[in-house]
């Protein structure tokens, strides 16, 4: 289960059936491949051979099929990569979403309220909650989902946390580091976090992530933690840049870590060093839209050359939404991307961010996860707010 390289999405790769069963996606208005020749296709059919893309064409020269799905014109995306979710958690805090809303500044020690909730739910009460939101994920079109722990922070409640989640997505994140526990001396628990605690998480785990921030961990005990996970084969990922310039930018670079995530905060430096290395932007406009922060500047990163993806951060405090087309929509409204832009943030740019070559596109080789729009082009998806314009979703599979 641990290593960085890719697995399978929100649902398992279909096993392969002898004859080979095909699906013809046909009757398409708009298809988005990513193909850097093509990118979009009007007119066009999509053959599907035992959950794998198998051939992209105009519609009038699809081939035969075992069984065809009418797309009724409307428009084909691959299915959202969603990078960054903290969905293994119990209760909420609405009370401080209405507390911002009246001008109350968010804290990251909010955080710890969740933990306590989190610690006295049984497995069945955190599974449920955690399925529920994967399942509201795919109906808005997400196919590939990331998921953290990080609302346990003991060594029993962080190992059941991703040990639940590898049930749901093998893109599982041990974050033990995402704040020190009440009552714990910093020093023991950063000891613990990369001694006994990676120990029980890192089997059940792909990546290893830490929250670089003020009230949260040092860059120092930051670099301590990841290199920890790396040394036992876990990828890196790094929150930092949400509360203020930091050098957990520059850490994740360093690292050669796939992601750095929220990059609200970014000096000319970090600009630069993203744009030179493969490190990942993402952005989570659902956060601002939540703390009322000022939005990232996608603009500014988008021509520097740096890679930049979008994700919901979905969790109970800075950011309960689990919408990749909202956070579409608020890139294109507040962070200056192009709709096209954003819909690639959201697919592609996801699947750079989590190293994936096999999801985020519909070229030929490609998972068949992609989902159909109840509108002519993507730019509904920006254009039309808060409708709900995924028609239909297929991910790794043959037929409906």
């Amino acid at each position: 289960m641990s290593g960085p390289e890719g697995g399978s999405s929100l649902s398992r790769p279909a096993e392969p059936r002898h004859p080979a069963h095909t699906t013809l996606v046909d009757n398409i208005g708009l298809l988005v491949t990513h193909d850097a020749d093509r990118p979009e296709r009007s007119g066009a059919a999509l053959l599907i051979e035992n959950g794998v893309v198998a051939w992209v064409g105009d519609a009038g020269d699809a081939p035969a099929a075992d069984e065809r799905i009418d797309a009724h014109g409307g428009c084909v995306i691959p299915g959202f990569v969603d990078s960054h979710s903290h969905i293994v958690f119990a209760g909420d805090r609405a009370d401080e979403f209405e507390a911002r809303m009246a001008g109350r500044r968010y804290e990251a020690g909010g955080i710890r309220r969740t933990v306590r909730l989190t610690r006295d739910a049984t497995d069945e009460q955190l599974l449920a909650n955690a399925t529920r939101l994967v399942a509201q994920a795919r109906a808005q079109g997400t196919t590939t989902i990331e998921i953290k722990s990080g609302y346990g922070l003991t060594v029993a409640d962080e190992q059941r946390s991703v040990r639940l989640a590898a049930t749901l997505t093998p893109e599982v994140t041990f974050l033990g580091a995402h704040v020190v526990p009440e009552g714990v001396d910093r020093d023991a628990y950063v000891d613990l976090v990369v001694g006994e605690m990676l120990d029980a998480c890192a089997p059940h785990s792909k990546w290893i992530d830490v929250f670089c921030e003020t009230g949260a961990f040092t860059v120092d005990e930051s670099r301590r933690i990841l290199e920890a996970g790396i040394a036992r084969g876990l990828g890196a990922r790094v929150h930092a840049g949400q509360l203020g310039e930091s050098g957990g930018v520059q850490l994740a670079i360093e690292l050669a870590a796939a992601s750095v995530d929220h990059c609200t905060f970014l000096s000319a430096a970090d600009v630069e060093a993203l744009a030179s290395s493969t490190t990942v932007a993402t952005l989570l406009p659902g956060v601002e839209f939540s703390t009322k922060q000022p939005y990232p500047d996608a603009r500014r990163l988008l021509d520097a050359g740096a890679h930049v993806a979008l994700s919901t951060d979905c969790n109970p405090g800075s950011s309960f939404t689990n919408s990749m087309p909202l956070c579409i929509a608020l890139a294109v409204r507040e962070m200056g991307m192009t709709p096209y832009e954003a819909l690639r943030a959201a697919t592609e740019g996801g699947a750079a961010a989590l190293r994936r070559a096999d999801v985020g596109h519909l070229r030929v080789g490609a998972r068949a996860d992609l989902a159909i729009l109840d509108a002519p082009t993507y730019v509904h998806l920006a254009y039309r707010p808060g409708v709900p314009l995924v028609r239909q979703v297929l991910s790794g599979v043959a037929g409906p």
